[in-house]
């Protein structure tokens, strides 16, 4: 039998006598008899023939585009069980139940096909019954968001003997029913892995480095949870730091994605959340750890063990509220990290030393602490309700506080003058899935994100602790590069309070084809700036220390921002045996509501007998781009994909609102040129186009290839562009015209099944180039006196190689092992011949060293304790201590560890935080309810 090895009639003969009967199919294999074949093309001709796929998505389009000024789309967080049903003889088996428990139940179609949506991800079951044939239950089936699990079931026919079957579905290692590069880890995965929290776990992923996804710059990656995205508007990054115990999946999609997902570039990371349970169920865990590295002197830091220098604790809650079907989640989490790296409380901030005479007067207590530190609180809650028919209510709410400070080597005698950040994140929202009826659902929701971060040493600017220490100061007599009193003068603040809608509605046309519209709508108010400047200014012959708030231009305070962003986009899935297309076209719309000068060769207005220059509005920015992703099987258990498409991206509101006062040029002088790049908010969309074609192949249940070549077309990034004005003057500001291409491919190789041993492997290499790798650079070399024309450089994070190795060891119920290996080839750096200004050799022509990292860990069960299973776990990260992993380097040698200039690398050869963070060894237990 070909396909999944579901018995036939023989086999079902045999075993008769047998009142349960375990099989394996596989997940994603069609369980169809060779003579199947001629039968799938005469349906997949109809189905093509019923589709009518242009017409249909020009229908959609104008739907959807009608829909843009109401709210946005709930990405995927559920997926879909799909299959066919027939008898032994195989001929189809119409108005079969089918039942996925706590997705819904369907009938099937006449050729025996049958569609069940809105299946959380997950592992499931399948129920299939029918009149005159042996139920049949399909287990362990393996559900991912947006994505199809095919299963298809041999009803037998009933016969005496036989209640019931059971047959157990085996995921095959690569998934063959995907048109694009998509890791999805599942909680199972999460929990057996030395990570802790989601960023960890999408840097292990194919073509990520360091959160630069295929090559993309940082903040071109869209993060949600749940659907809905999390990102601060501001940088465009991920506002949320997520534990792993409340992941239930993590989908990492680091080439092209669907029209869905907009507000990105490179990649889509959807974490989803667990949902509250049936019966009441806990867990709790408790860690403590510290950096371990006796002995090694080439760190040039105290190796002393500090016992308890990271702790992490957490507790998760789970169950039925007496409130009529209503489930509740609840998480809480505190950890606590110290840096490393030791200073000493020799200085304090208002001591006055005699820097003339050299000589020194500290008053410090000599107490050793953490340089750097961080404290955290997060906590979850979600409550899940499906009393009204028909429809799933939630609601769910993520909070973080974070405290802490950055390590700073020049603070190490005096660290009560280091500034201090603390950051307040808020996620929360309603969620409301009303199904329609068996074929259609709609999603709505409704979030507010809320960030806030403050760096400072005193909150209030008119402290009078900042006169008593004054600014820092340094004498390298005492030791070069050692602030010895006074406190760091930078202040600032950034606040992004968003209200985000979305609405979505997905409709199973006929088995083979899906149709998803949706809109989005977010209304942002974005802060930042500095709440207060300090500064010293001479009066009657002294130096003063003065405050300006808010005094613009050139002192202006925390200014605030509130653009609409709103979208829509519709996505159609054409399914069949031997083909799956997912087309769609996306639709964005930006307004910064602000203006810019209206004649930039006079942006202040101040230029005599130039044309007036007044307050212009800014224009609202509209984009379309289309996506197309097609996925062909060749051979049963090997299939080609294909994708292409267009990704665009408004940038961010911290770049293009920063310095964007342009009266702050009044003072330009006739033939001055000013390098201070001033903001521009009326900028377009950044622009990626992005080509993939991939081979995927299953050579057995446990053993599986995949390998994609991908290419990046990539425009209209921000840039500098200069401005002429009427008296000769010059002026740069932002504008879109940076640029790049990335090619490359990644290979990975699944093997689950070697005994009890599992091994996953990937590399990827890539060539990553353009013109600039931050949008101030072009500036920046020309205020150097270097050629500011553009160029095809290696970007800064262009990394070609790329390998990273997972093993797994692990008996049920028993014990589980596992270890990470990651290999990176070294990242560009400009080499310089000799000391000094413009001895540098072409940008970005040296390599950085290849390096390498291991982390482990280990788990035992030590049976039932309290109620519920409790084991112990140990976790070691960089293994080998390696001190070098992508960090810098010294610009005369390309090595971390040396320089040709001794005397002018003197402070960063002392510096111990250049290199990778030392071994760091935790223990802990973990408990949980009995099931």
């Amino acid at each position: 039998m070909k396909g999944s090895g579901v018995s036939g009639p023989q086999e079902w003969a045999r075993d008769l006598e047998t009142m349960t009967e375990t099989k394996r199919i596989d997940r994603g294999t069609t369980c169809a008899r060779p003579t199947d074949r001629v039968r799938r093309k005469r349906r997949t001709a109809r189905a093509i023939e019923r589709t009518g796929l242009l017409s249909s998505l020009a229908l959609v389009v104008v739907l959807c585009l009608a829909l843009v000024p109401w709210a946005p789309a709930l990405a995927g967080t559920t997926g879909k069980v799909i299959g066919r049903v027939t008898s032994d003889s195989g001929e189809p088996v119409s108005f079969a139940n089918v039942i996925v428990p706590g997705a819904g139940m369907v009938f099937t179609d006449e050729d025996g096909d049958y569609v069940v949506l809105n299946v959380p991800p997950g592992v499931h079951e399948v129920r299939v019954s029918r009149i005159g044939f042996a139920a049949t239950t399909v287990t362990n089936v393996e559900v991912a968001s947006d994505l199809s699990t095919r299963i298809d079931v041999v009803l037998p026919e009933e016969l005496i003997g036989v209640e019931e079957v059971t047959i157990t579905a085996e995921r095959l290692p690569v998934d063959l029913g995907v048109t694009n590069s998509r890791a999805v880890i599942s909680s199972s995965d999460i929990e057996a892995l030395p990570v802790q929290e989601l960023e960890e776990l999408v840097n292990l992923q194919a073509g990520v480095v360091d959160g630069h996804f295929r090559g993309g710059r940082i903040g071109e990656v869209q993060y949600q949870v749940d659907g809905i995205s999390v990102n601060n508007l501001y940088d465009n990054k991920s506002s949320l730091t997520l534990d792993r115990s409340i992941l239930q999946e993590v989908q990492v999609i680091s080439g092209t994605f669907d029209a869905e997902y907009g507000q990105a570039m490179s990649g889509v990371v959807n974490a989803v959340l667990k949902t509250g349970t049936d019966t009441f169920e806990y867990g709790a865990e408790a860690l403590t750890g510290a950096y371990v590295f006796p002995g090694n002197s080439e760190r040039i830091v105290d190796d002393e063990i500090e016992l308890g220098a990271i702790q992490n604790y957490q507790v998760n809650l789970s169950g039925p509220l007496p409130v009529g079907k209503t489930v509740y989640l609840l998480s809480g989490r505190r950890a606590m990290e110290d840096s490393y790296v030791q200073a000493v409380r020799t200085f304090v901030p208002t001591d006055s030393s005699n820097f003339q005479d050299n000589l020194f007067y500290p008053t410090g207590d000599g107490k050793k602490s953490a340089l750097g530190y961080n404290r955290v609180w997060s906590g979850v809650a979600k409550l899940t309700n499906s009393s009204i028919p028909s429809a799933k209510i939630s609601y769910q709410a993520i909070v973080e506080k974070r405290d802490g400070r950055a390590d700073n080597w020049a603070f190490r005698y005096n660290p009560d003058g280091l500034s201090k950040n603390h950051t307040v994140s808020v996620s929360h929202g309603l969620d409301w899935t009303q199904t329609l009826n068996t074929s259609s659902y709609i999603d709505f929701g409704v979030r507010q994100n809320y960030f806030h971060y403050e760096d400072f040493v005193y909150e209030d600017v008119y402290d009078p602790r900042y006169d008593a220490a004054g600014q820092v100061l340094a004498d390298d007599l005492y030791e070069p590069g050692a602030f010895i009193q006074g406190v760091q003068f930078n202040r600032f603040e950034q606040k992004t309070n968003a209200l985000m809608a979305r609405l979505s509605y997905t409709n199973q046309l006929s088995p083979t084809q899906q149709i998803k519209i949706g809109t989005e709508l977010d209304l942002p108010v974005v802060e930042f700036g500095t709440p207060g400047h300090l500064t010293y200014t001479t009066v009657n012959g002294e130096q003063t220390l003065v405050r300006y708030v808010d005094s613009p231009p050139d002192w202006p305070g925390v200014q605030s921002y509130d653009p609409v962003r709103a979208a829509a986009f519709v996505q159609e899935q054409l399914e069949w045996s031997d083909l799956l297309v997912r087309a769609g076209v996306r639709f964005d719309y930006f307004d910064a509501r602000s203006s810019i000068p209206s004649d930039l060769a006079n942006p202040a207005n101040i230029i005599d007998g130039a044309p007036e220059s007044v307050p212009q509005s800014t224009t609202a920015k509209t984009s379309y781009s289309p996506r197309l992703g097609v996925s062909y099987p060749i051979l049963d258990r090997a299939a080609i994909h294909f994708a292409y498409g267009h990704f665009r991206q408004f940038p961010s509101i911290g770049q293009i609102f920063q310095n964007a006062d342009y009266s702050i040029l009044t003072n330009l002088q006739a033939s001055e040129t000013s390098y201070g790049v001033l903001g521009n908010p009326d900028v377009s969309p950044e622009t990626t186009v992005q080509y993939e074609l991939g081979y995927k192949h299953a050579f057995s249940l446990d053993l599986g290839t995949d390998l994609t070549v991908f290419y990046k077309d990539i425009r209209d990034l921000l840039g500098v562009e200069f401005i002429s004005t009427y008296n000769d003057a010059e002026y740069a500001r932002l504008t879109n015209v940076d640029f790049g291409e990335v090619t490359g491919f990644t290979f990975s190789l699944d093997h689950h099944a070697l005994g009890p041993v599992s091994v996953f492997l990937d590399y990827t290499w890539q060539r990553a180039l353009g013109n600039a790798s931050d949008p101030r650079e072009t500036a920046t070399r020309a205020s150097a006196g270097e050629d500011p024309r553009p160029r095809l450089i290696p970007f800064n994070w262009d990394q070609r190689h790329t390998f990273n190795a997972t093993v797994t060891l692990s008996s049920p119920d028993s014990y589980t092992a596992s270890a990470i290996l990651r290999v990176a080839s070294g990242q560009p750096y400009t080499p310089i011949i000799e000391s000094g200004f413009g001895n540098g050799l072409d940008a970005n022509s040296g390599r950085k060293p290849t390096g390498f990292l291991l982390d482990l860990r280990a788990e035992r069960s030590m049976g039932d304790w309290f109620g519920g299973p409790v084991s112990v776990f140990g976790r070691v990260f960089n293994a080998f201590d390696t001190r070098y992993f992508g960090g810098s380097v010294f610009a005369s040698t390309g090595s971390p560890y040396y320089s040709r200039f001794t005397a002018a690398d003197e402070i960063q050869l002392g510096n111990p935080t250049r290199f990778q963070t030392p071994r760091r060894v935790e223990i802990g237990l973990r408990l949980e309810s009995g099931s």
